[in-house]
């Protein structure tokens, strides 16, 4: 005997996800114009459902002729709201803790291009796009759309190479220009230490919410800068916790209390 249990549970959870979904879109869309194109929409696909029930051939037909371009006209009717559910979705916590462990990979190939650039004081600006985009600069420069990995980063960085001096800027697995142009940061009293491109990552961290790495040619110091503030000279420990609290990689990491700051 067939065992029909695990089909009908299938069928359950499949007719909750589309209720779900259409739940979702409705309350989007409740008392917006397009909510009365939903509702003329639901009665056009229950005509369809009749005139298929009740044979009603010439009623059927001329739905049926419409199929065709159904979905093109949901699109395009639903565009606004098609959009916000994407979002929506890409806002869930599951699906942006998926990102996180994709983003968290191209973080670790950064992290071994930057050990290995501070070690041979080779300078290096690089920038991490997150929800704020940075079109403006990434114009300014050289665009690449390659994957990230650090034997490509440390080519891009190589002494006297084209794209040495600009930014590098990284937008989810891929670095998507080089050679990029950075605003200066404006704010007096920083430490005359901190060089031409120290004061580009901390004038961008001021502006958008990117993350901007930062190796020092003098010194081969690490620095991060994000959200307007500079965390400066460190270690490979405190980088990647740094980092990773940044991309809320590791939640339960705790951040180093002796990180370094912005030098005096």
């Amino acid at each position: 005997m067939i065992d029909v249990r695990p089909q009908l549970l299938l069928d359950i959870v499949d007719v909750l996800i589309v209720a779900f979904l259409f739940y979702r879109l409705f309350a989007m869309i409740k008392g917006t114009r397009a909510s009365q194109m939903f509702v003329g929409l639901v009665v056009i696909v229950f005509a369809s459902i009749v005139a298929q029930w009740f044979r009603l051939s010439a009623l059927n037909w001329m739905i049926g002729s419409l199929k065709t371009v159904w979905v093109i006209l949901f699109v395009i009717l639903f565009q606004p709201e098609l959009r916000a559910l994407l979002t929506h979705i890409g806002q869930n916590r599951l699906v942006r803790a998926l990102i996180r462990v994709e983003e968290y990979g191209v973080v670790s190939e950064v992290i071994k291009a930057v050990e290995e650039m501070s070690k041979d004081r080779r300078g290096a600006l690089i920038v991490f796009e997150r929800d704020m985009g940075l079109r403006n600069y990434v114009e300014t420069g050289t665009k690449l759309e390659a994957k990230v990995s650090a034997e490509l980063l440390e080519t891009i960085f190589t002494p006297h190479s084209p794209l040495h001096d600009g930014a590098c800027v990284i937008r989810g697995d891929e670095i998507v220009a080089a050679g990029c142009i950075l605003p200066l940061s404006q704010t007096e009293g920083l430490s005359p230490i901190l060089g031409t491109r120290h004061r580009a990552a901390l004038g961008l961290a001021e502006e958008t919410d990117a993350a901007v790495l930062i190796v020092s040619e003098e010194t081969g110091a690490i620095s991060v800068a994000h959200k307007g503030s500079l965390k400066w000279n460190l270690d490979e420990g405190q980088l990647r916790s740094e980092l990773a609290a940044i991309f809320n990689a590791r939640p339960d990491e705790s951040r180093d209390s002796d990180e370094g700051t912005q030098p005096a």
